[in-house]
C-alpha cells in the first residue's frame, strides 16, 4: 500500500467535514490543520494556549481566506479540561467526523499533571484516551468517522510500568515517553477491536511521523535530549513537518485505509518517506497488556467507553 507520491494535494474534498486536531498550532498538528483546510474540512484546533492557537488559525487565514477554523482550549495533562472541552463540543456540535489525536510532550524532567499522573503519560496517552471516550457519540454520527492516534517509531521500545505509573521509583525521561507512545499503539489497536466487535462505522487507525522536526524536540527541557534531537538530529535526519503529518493525513482522509491499519514513512527505517502501511510492534496486541492497559486507563481516567451498536 505504499504510496510513493502521495501528497496532500491528494487529499479528497473534504468538504462539510469536521474534524478535531489536538496539538493543531504547531509542528504536525499544525501541517494537519492547514492541509485538512485547504480541502475544505472545518478544523478545530484544540489547544493548550488559546492565543497560539489563535496565531497559528491567523496564518492558515491568511494563506487560505475562508479557512473554516475554531479554536479551543484543550489541555490534555488536566482531566477536567478534557471533559470541559468535550462538553462544549457537544453543545455546539452535533457529529464529529475525524478525531486527530496528534498532540504529544516529549522527554521533560519528572512532573505529574493536575490529577497526579506522569506528564506524558497523562498527555500523550490518559488524555486521548478520555477525549476519545468522551467524544465517541459525535463520531459514531459523522460521516466516515474516525479516529487516528498519532504514536511513534518508538512505541516499540516501550513497555508500561504498570507498577510504577507515575515514576516515582525510576524515572528516566525518555524511557517514560516511549511508554507513552506504546500506550497509544495499545489504545488505536484495541480500540478497533472492540469498534469492529460491535459493528461501529468508527475507524480507528493509527499513525506516526517518522523522524520530522517540530517543536516537541527543540522544547523539550532536558538539555542532553533537546541537544542530540534538536540541533542534531533534525538537521542531518528530520523532514519538514509538512513530510511528517502526510501519514496521519493519509489515516484521516484516504478511503482505502482500513481500522486498524498502521500509516507511517516508506523510507529507511520509517525515518521519512511517503505513506505506507507499517507494523506494529507484536508486544502492543498482547492481550494481558491490552486489558490491563485499558482498565488502569479507565480507572485513572474515570472514562468509560459507551459502545453501542450503530443505528
Amino acid at each position: 500500500m505504499t504510496q510513493q507520491h502521495w501528497t496532500a494535494e491528494q487529499i479528497p474534498d473534504q468538504t462539510q467535514r469536521v474534524f478535531v486536531v489536538t496539538g493543531a498550532n504547531s509542528g504536525l498538528g499544525l501541517a494537519t490543520t492547514r492541509a485538512l483546510a485547504r480541502r475544505g474540512g472545518h478544523v478545530i484546533l484544540a489547544v493548550r494556549d488559546v492565543a497560539k492557537g489563535q496565531r497559528a488559525s491567523a496564518q492558515i487565514t491568511a494563506e487560505q481566506p475562508g479557512a473554516s477554523l475554531e479554536v479551543r482550549r484543550l489541555d490534555l495533562a488536566d482531566l477536567d479540561s478534557v471533559r470541559t472541552f468535550a462538553d462544549r463540543l457537544h453543545a455546539d456540535h452535533s457529529r464529529l467526523d475525524v478525531l486527530v489525536n496528534n498532540a504529544g510532550v516529549l522527554a521533560p524532567p519528572r512532573s505529574l499533571s493536575a490529577q497526579g499522573h506522569e506528564a506524558q503519560f497523562a498527555c500523550n496517552h490518559l488524555g486521548h484516551f478520555a477525549l476519545t471516550g468522551l467524544l465517541l457519540d459525535l463520531l459514531a454520527v459523522g460521516r466516515d468517522p474516525r479516529v487516528v492516534t498519532v504514536s511513534s517509531i518508538n512505541h516499540r521500545k516501550g513497555r508500561i510500568h504498570f507498577d510504577d505509573l507515575t515514576g516515582e521509583h525510576g524515572y528516566a525521561p525518555m524511557a517514560f515517553y516511549n511508554q507513552s507512545k506504546f500506550a497509544n499503539a495499545v489504545f488505536g489497536w484495541q480500540l478497533h477491536q472492540r469498534l469492529t466487535k460491535i459493528g461501529s462505522p468508527v475507524r480507528s487507525v493509527l499513525a506516526h511521523p517518522g523522524y520530522t522536526a517540530t517543536n516537541l524536540q527543540l522544547g523539550t527541557p532536558v538539555g542532553l535530549w533537546r541537544f542530540v534531537l534538536g540541533r542534531i538530529g533534525n538537521p542531518l535526519f528530520a523532514q519538514q513537518p509538512d513530510r511528517g503529518a502526510l501519514p496521519q493525513l493519509y489515516a484521516a482522509t484516504e478511503p482505502q485505509v482500513t481500522g486498524g491499519d498502521f500509516i507511517g514513512p516508506a523510507g529507511l527505517a520509517e525515518l521519512r518517506g511517503a505513506p505506507t502501511r507499517v507494523l506494529l510492534s507484536a508486544a502492543a496486541t498482547d492481550a494481558e497488556t491490552v486489558r490491563r492497559l485499558w482498565e488502569v486507563s479507565e480507572q485513572l481516567t474515570d472514562v468509560r467507553f459507551a459502545f453501542s451498536n450503530p443505528v
